[in-house]
């Protein structure tokens, strides 16, 4: 019996610190790819309502899905140009005087894949909850308040940028990986490091 109850604590000892290992390791690499982050400011040229540019550099926001600038929605049976919308939106959150923007990874096309602030204000989050954008892995809840409050696309009906492009654009099936966030990205949000 006691070489039983030995054995078992040593067992449970055993995982524990090969879990805390691993844990730890997770912590190390997420660490070590947030310091690996860019922050760029100054002025930006607005592409889309979630691509920048800056001197021929091309920043896409992370996390979020924002209509193409070609893409329309119908609101009361209207059709809205709600690309151009979403645009212009981040065109103001651009003209901010403390707008910057982070990243420090980057999608299949060389763009970092940024998280933009003006001021106080995260512009990513912001493009969503005021229902200008999409969630794309990030922000489910300001979508989910968007929608609840029916704002912007979900004052009526759109299609998802990612199902438009499909849709309406050759080779936009290549598009759809564009957003997707690395494993360490992942890891570093859940353990809230980014």
């Amino acid at each position: 019996m006691g070489r039983n109850v030995k054995r078992t604590w040593r067992i449970l000892r055993d995982a524990v610190v090969g879990l805390s290992m691993l844990f730890l390791g997770l912590l190390i690499a997420a660490k070590l790819e947030n310091g690996n982050r860019q922050v760029v400011a100054g002025h930006f040229t607005v592409v889309d309502g979630d691509t920048l540019m800056q001197a021929g550099a091309r920043f896409r926001l992370e996390g979020i899905d924002a209509p193409e600038i070609d893409q329309s929605c119908r609101e009361d049976g209207a059709p809205t140009a709600c690309g151009e919308t979403a645009k212009l939106r981040l065109a103001d959150w651009a003209a901010h005087g403390d707008f910057s923007c982070s990243g420090g990874e980057r999608d299949r096309y060389g763009r970092l894949l940024v998280r933009c602030r003006a001021g106080k204000a995260d512009v990513n989050a912001g493009l969503v909850r005021e229902g200008l954008a999409v969630s794309y892995g990030d922000y489910v809840r300001e979508e989910a308040a968007a929608r609840l409050d029916g704002l912007g696309l979900w004052a009526g009906e759109f299609e998802r940028p990612a199902d438009w492009r499909r849709s309406h654009q050759a080779g936009a099936e290549l598009e759809e990986g564009e957003h997707s966030p690395g494993f360490l990205a992942f890891i570093g949000r859940w353990l809230g490091v980014n």
